[in-house]
């Protein structure tokens, strides 16, 4: 057999003879250098009979290159290095007539001198979120970051999807798309359905409790939606951390306004990046965007039901007001007037229906402790209690049990329409706040450490609900 073997150095003898002791039985061990990454060569094998490495061989190989001879480092396709130019090239002529009777040996190709990607170590989650905030310093876009893109792509991907109407007043919502349908309900204006599907210029939606047809003159939905949900939500940022530093301005050294615990929902009303502004009861602040989920709140359609049973429960508060003002008229002329210095105060009592005779038993019970302390996460009445600690303790009083969260006093009880048709001992909720309604347009609360608890008018903010017990 006649071989002929094209000279390429003694870079390629050396690969050569390595290449021999590794396929000659002779066992090999790998190892990684010290630290998170492998050699800048890849992997340096060792043979375990003499500890003479492959790595050892090539470095001695390159220290006798000439000087104006530099080892070739750069890859070409297949992975082989090519030196001075030349390729390097082995052919093999077999005998005539005679075939091989052993495969051709494996070639062993050696790590080009490209480092080898290390996984990045995966963070570990943090067993509780701190009150005070962390900055994440990084390169590239920080994880939390990416998510909030992510969250906010498919927030408007899922406005595209609702239908919002836009009238001066509503739009009936039918059974069927025409004119002809029985009315189920109304959405209002502003007011928000999820689209299910369209026919002859309607958009069936489900808003609320109800389900069926509104004329698409009337809405908008698609792309024409996305903007305006903006503008007709209510912006909410829900705390994940268990104590929410709320501060005066959007940065980790501005002063801290206020406290706000884990699972409030504050009304956001401005995005700023990484933070955003949110009203509590000591005023506006800022909280960081890590610390807060934000969603959004639409208003729904009212059912013919739900509207029929509003409409004669705010005529008969009517009427029990109109009632409640003549007697006390009447007892304010029959009874001579006299001033006694530091009487407490005493809410106005108006009987608006049922149940209006205990709630207003809360509300006088709850205003007897007008003056006593705030304090942040306490219960005590007299002691000191948050606005949702004071709200949970006077209920208690009577045999009913609330959560000692602002947020989770808007699900309490059942929906009054309004702060409007509120009546003594209702649950009056803020953003991130909640006070007693004691009548006459006023709540009795736990405002914040300076104030303590005092009495405010009701519409001081912006209400989010009115909540009912008694």
């Amino acid at each position: 057999m006649r071989r002929k073997i094209v000279k390429a150095g003694k870079r390629t003898a050396v690969y050569a003879v390595s290449a021999a002791l590794l396929f000659s039985g002779m066992s090999l061990d790998t190892f990684a250098s010290e630290g998170a990454g492998l050699p800048s060569a890849g992997l340096d094998f060792f043979l375990s009979s003499n500890a003479t490495s492959v790595k050892s061989l090539k470095e001695e190989e390159e220290v006798n290159l000439p000087q104006n001879q530099a080892p070739n480092t750069e890859s070409t396709e297949n992975g082989e290095n090519a030196g001075n130019g030349e390729a390097e090239t082995e052919s093999t002529q077999t005998p005539e007539g005679e075939a091989e009777s052993k495969e051709a040996p494996t070639v062993f190709v050696m790590p080009t001198a490209e480092p080898i990607p290390t996984a990045t170590p995966t963070a570990q989650p943090q067993e509780e979120k701190v009150i005070e905030e962390t900055a994440i310093a990084t390169t590239t876009k920080p994880l939390n970051q990416v998510e909030r893109e992510i969250e906010a792509k498919r927030e408007e991907k899922g406005f595209r999807s609702l239908v919002i109407a836009k009238v001066n007043d509503y739009v009936n919502v039918r059974s069927i798309p025409s004119e002809e349908g029985d009315i189920l309900g109304k959405l209002y204006d502003k007011s928000v359905g999820e689209f299910i599907s369209e026919q002859d210029g309607w958009y069936e939606i489900e808003s609320g409790s109800v389900t069926g047809f509104v004329k698409a003159e009337y809405c908008v939905t698609g792309e024409d939606a996305v903007s305006l949900a903006r503008e007709v939500g209510t912006r909410i940022g829900t705390v994940n951390t268990t104590t929410l530093k709320v501060r005066e301005e959007p940065g980790m050294d501005a002063v801290v306004l206020g406290l706000v615990p884990i699972g409030d929902e504050l009304i956001v009303t401005e995005e700023l990046g990484d933070w955003v502004k949110v009203d509590i009861e000591e005023g506006f602040g800022y909280v960081s965007i890590d610390y807060v989920d934000l969603s959004t709140e639409f208003v729904k359609a009212e059912s013919r039901a739900e509207e029929e049973a509003r409409l004669a429960k705010e005529e008969a508060e009517r009427k029990a007001a109109q009632e409640a003002a003549r007697k006390a008229a009447a007892k304010k002329s029959s009874s001579s007037s006299s001033s006694s210095g530091g009487s407490s105060y005493q809410p106005p009592v108006i009987a608006t229906g049922s149940g209006s005779e205990m709630g207003a038993a809360v509300a006088n019970f709850a205003c007897q402790f007008v003056g006593n302390p705030y304090v942040y996460g306490g219960t005590s009445l007299t002691n000191g209690a948050d606005c949702s600690g004071f709200v949970m303790s006077v209920y208690n009083n009577f045999g009913v049990s609330l959560p000692h969260s602002s947020a989770a006093d808007r699900s309490v009880g059942a929906t009054v329409d309004g702060l409007a048709n509120a009546q003594p001992g209702d649950i009056v909720c803020y953003s991130g706040h909640v006070g007693i309604y004691v009548g006459d347009g006023k709540i009795v609360h736990a405002s914040t450490s300076k104030t303590g608890i005092i009495i405010s008018n009701a519409n001081y903010r912006s209400v989010l609900s009115v909540r009912r017990i008694f």
